[in-house]
Parts: structure tokens; sequence; C-alpha cells
């Protein structure tokens, strides 16, 4: 089973976890694109849904294949959040913003009474942080962000590199007009204390760290999907 074939078997399992009539949130990535394709046939066929999407990316993959959307102004409080991540621990904490979609991915998350991960077994890790952290930050600011980055990082022990994250067309750009930090630390041994002490920091926008937000995950491997609770 290749790569594509194990995010197929998540989005399938997690699939049947969306009843009739849900107000969906709908992640971003190749992972929970699978999903809404998925969705998609399923609408077809009846089955009655709104979707919230979390990315300009997928609200276009959405209207393409027929999956209904709202706003999330429109729909404030969700049933179910769907999304990948680029890694999850056994604690079901997450990294995510690989896509550039963290902002919208947490509020949405957030808004939402469950959410449920999708993801390969090559996402699942003992400890975060092999992937680096995406920041989301204000441009204005954004060296004194950067400094206030680093030295909050040293104070806790992290080191690695902090990197603008670019385009073809310069700096990347979120959906929201955002830059983002990409922060090569390394393992995070105490990811919780990592996201408050982040939070503190004003020209940051959102972090990456997706912490008490997973009800569960489920994995696909070569023996198919399995799914992943929060060890205590």
């Amino acid at each position: 089973m290749d790569a594509r074939e194990m995010k197929i078997k998540a989005a399938e399992a997690a699939l049947a976890h969306v009843e009739d009539g849900m107000r969906l949130g709908i992640g971003t990535g190749s992972t929970a694109e699978e999903f809404v394709r998925l969705l998609a046939e399923k609408v077809s066929n009846g089955l009655r849904v709104q979707g919230v999407p979390t990315s300009e990316r997928t609200a276009r993959l959405c209207v393409e294949l027929g999956v209904p959307l709202k706003s999330l102004d429109e729909l404030p409080e969700l049933d179910l959040t769907i999304d990948g991540a680029d890694e999850v621990d056994h604690g079901l904490r997450l990294i995510k913003g690989g896509g550039g979609a963290l902002l919208r991915e947490k509020i949405v998350a957030a808004a939402s009474a469950r959410m449920i991960v999708i993801a390969d077994q090559t996402k699942v890790v003992e400890t975060l942080g092999a992937f680096p952290l995406p920041i989301e930050i204000n441009a204005f600011g954004q060296i004194a962000t950067r400094i206030a980055i680093e030295k909050l990082a040293s104070k806790m022990g992290l080191s690695g590199e902090l990197k603008l994250r670019s385009s073809e067309d310069g700096p990347f750009k979120t959906d929201g007009g955002h830059l983002i930090f990409d922060a090569s630390f390394g393992r995070i041994p105490d990811a919780e204390a990592l996201a408050r002490q982040l939070n503190t920091i004003p020209g940051i926008v959102e972090h990456g760290l997706f912490i008490n937000l997973a009800s569960l995950a489920i994995i696909a491997g070569p023996d198919g999907a399995r799914v992943m609770q929060a060890k205590i």
C-alpha cells in the first residue's frame, strides 16, 4: 500500500463518523483532500452536510466537487472537524500548518464539538518536533518577533533554525495575509509549555501546536486503518 492509498484508507474510516445533517469542518492538506473526494461521492448520493472549509484551497476543491459550503460566521458551532496533521503523538498533541492554513484550522477545530485527525502512520511520533513547527506571524515587526521567539526557545532549551517560509513569488503568505516562520526545534519535550509561551509573544498570530483539540486519530498503515485515542 503506497502513501496515497494509506491516506484514502484513513479518509474512508473518518467518513464513517459523518452523519446526515452534520455541520462539518473540512481540513486542508493531501489527506484531507482525499476525504473531500470521498465526501463528495456521499453527497452526490444524498448525504446532507454543511461544510466549513479551513482554507481557500479546500473551498475550491469542495466547490469543484459539489460539497455544500457555509462560512464559519454562518455556522459558528460545528459538530465535527476532520483534518490531517503533520505530526501526532500518543497524547493526540499535533503539529499542523505545513500547508499554511494553521490559523483557520485551529479556529475551525476549536469551534467544533469533536475533531478527528486522519493521517498515515509516518505522522505518528513519540515526541513532537521532527517536523518544523509553523508559527504564523504578523508582517509588521517580523524581526522583533523572530528575536522574541529565539529568546524564548533558548530559555526553554530549544535550538534550531527559524526560517521564513517562501514561495515562488517571495515570502509565503497565508489566506489571512500573514507570514510563517518554520521553527526546526527538533524534539519538543513540553509542547504545552511551549504553546503557552508562544501565545505571550504579540507578533505571533497563531502557532501549529494543536493541544487538547483532537478527540481521536485515525491512522492508516499497510494493514488498514486503526483508531488511536489519547494515552493519559
